[in-house]
């Protein structure tokens, strides 16, 4: 590892990233030209004393996930992120090798930096959500680790049953048709790639809902969509979902909106005030400090 390279780079990386660049206010007692090193640790969630070891040509070899994270907090485009790898000592990422399209987009994660009021996420083709900020995360749950076929939420929708809990039971055939036809799509476009081609034969063997959707050939990128989303604290949100594409069609940004007025816009914003917090626990102990209370 080449820790006195890799400080440089990383300090001159952090220089060229402006505050408004990530969605930090520009303050008048700013004293250097890009983000500050506490500022790029947050971004990236590290400590701040590990972030500064690491400018300072010390510490130990950052891990990949660390790499990634700190590719991301200074929006690296791909010649960049694998710069910073080689530097490291650490193999390049998938993406890099042509088997993924992990690595967000800096285009696509400047755009969600600047959507701090609705839920919005980015995803890639195979519906493997990259990064989400709060209210997405508060909507949906978490995403989960990337670990195989099972990361995308397509894929799970049609092998895990427990997936579909975020959606009507009524919607659920819609849905079924949408991530089919937008599947095809993406097949279709990356035709010679053995990801996608092991990812729908592996569906095609363990769904016969997916086997059968998939023989009537129906094609379709789901660009927007109306959609009723179970909530386990505010119950049914309706809300449209809208995609903005990367120019190579791998990543899109997702966000929800509701109409001005409507209930799913008041739902939004309360929302924002729940958060991620167990709102059925919170209930529930609401209601047996109400009972001691009697």
């Amino acid at each position: 590892m080449n820790l006195p390279e890799l400080a440089a780079f990383l300090k001159s990386r952090r220089d060229r990233v402006r505050p408004a660049d990530v969605g930090l206010p520009v303050g008048p007692r700013r004293r250097v030209p890009g983000l500050r090193r506490e500022e790029v640790a947050q971004l990236a969630g590290l400590s701040a004393d590990y972030y500064t070891e690491l400018e300072r040509g010390r510490g130990a070899q950052p891990s990949a996930q660390t790499l990634a994270a700190l590719a991301r907090a200074l929006r690296l485009g791909g010649d960049q992120r694998d710069h910073l790898f080689h530097l490291a000592d650490r193999p390049l990422p998938e993406s890099a090798r042509g088997t993924g399209a992990r690595h967000v987009q800096p285009a696509l994660l400047g755009l969600l930096d600047r959507l701090a009021t609705t839920p919005a996420q980015v995803i890639t083709d195979l519906h493997e959500t990259l990064v989400q900020n709060e209210l997405a995360a508060a909507l949906l749950g978490r995403a989960p680790e990337p670990r195989g076929p099972a990361t995308g939420f397509a894929y799970r929708w049609f092998t895990d049953p427990d997936s579909r809990a975020v959606y009507p039971p009524e919607d659920h055939p819609h849905h079924s048709r949408v991530f089919v036809a937008d599947l095809q799509a993406v097949a279709a476009r990356r035709s010679r790639d053995s990801e996608v081609a092991g990812v729908t034969a592996a569906l095609r063997r363990r769904s016969a809902e997916f086997a059968a959707l998939w023989d009537t050939h129906d094609v379709g990128l789901r660009r927007t969509d109306h959609k009723r989303i179970v909530h386990p604290a505010l119950g049914v949100i309706e809300l449209d979902c809208h995609s903005l594409f990367s120019e190579d069609g791998r990543q899109r940004l997702l966000w929800f909106t509701a109409p001005p007025g409507t209930e799913g816009a008041a739902q939004l914003e309360l929302l924002g005030v729940i958060g991620t917090q167990d709102m059925a626990a919170a209930a529930e102990d609401s209601s047996r400090t109400a009972d001691r209370n009697r």
